[in-house]
């Protein structure tokens, strides 16, 4: 049984609910030994008339961080407690964005690809939505990657996120290249079970195929944006069972890479 899960938000991403608390509690209810807070990371962008709608503010970092330690103290006799971020690679932000997450002293980073580019640039899209445009399935590809090798990344999350309709060929010929180079650069790749549960274009079976022939590291990411998450242990069964009979296996026993 999965007793580890280190993907989960709270309301200060303005899309997830419950207080800080309330997962932990849940989680302890569940029999999990180890969980991680890793809400969306606040991003410091270079301009001032724009910010995401999913993530917290940079002024709203420091009490995520005190709130989680705190709860840390409280129940380290029933559950370990870590706190990071899940953050995307945007080349021209990274470096003052990682000092400023190296700054609050956090456990560690999850990447997860939400946009293209900059975000905030003209041809960014959110991987989400619908698109069959190569070059923003090779945006998504390459900053995927490129965000890996920086080494400061404990895994990729969802990594089948991007809502590619067009050429399938391409589609498995990328993706065979993404995975084999989270391989290389010793990465496990996340199954995500918010998409699982929700029937989102992820899990993707063609990736999934795709992580099976390459052979990947998978860990299971519950993306918990409520405590009621924690309860769903059917699902986590239903995703191993899948994975199983892909020949993957899913342990979440991972090395956590401090940034």
């Amino acid at each position: 049984m999965i007793t580890k899960n280190y993907h989960t938000h709270t309301a200060r991403c303005r899309h997830a609910s419950g207080s800080d608390r309330d997962f932990v509690l849940a989680a302890i209810e569940n029999g999990y030994k180890e969980i991680g807070f890793s809400d969306h990371a606040p991003m410091l962008f270079d301009m001032d008339d724009y910010y995401s709608s999913f993530r917290m503010y940079p002024y709203e970092a420091a009490g995520y961080i005190d709130s989680i330690r705190k709860l840390k103290a409280e129940f380290r006799e029933k559950i370990n407690i870590l706190v990071g971020f899940e953050l995307e690679y945007y080349p021209k932000l990274f470096a003052r964005e990682l000092n400023f997450l190296k700054s609050l002293d956090i456990d560690y980073l999850i990447l997860g690809q939400h946009c293209t580019l900059n975000e905030y640039e003209n041809g960014s899209v959110y991987c989400g939505q619908k698109v069959s445009s190569v070059k923003v399935l090779d945006d998504y590809i390459n900053q995927s990657v490129d965000g890996l090798k920086t080494g400061r990344f404990s895994y990729l999350a969802h990594p089948d996120m991007i809502n590619f309709t067009g050429d399938m060929d391409v589609y498995k010929e990328r993706m065979y290249f993404l995975c084999a180079e989270a391989k290389r650069l010793g990465y496990p790749i996340e199954f995500n079970i918010l998409g699982f549960v929700d029937g989102r274009n992820y899990p993707n079976d063609i990736f999934w195929k795709i992580a099976a022939e390459v052979k990947n590291n998978v860990v299971i990411g519950i993306d918990a944006h409520n405590p009621n998450a924690y309860y769903d242990r059917d699902s986590l069964i239903s995703a191993q069972e899948y994975l199983k009979q892909l020949g993957l296996t899913a342990n979440n026993n991972i090395e956590l890479i401090k940034p």
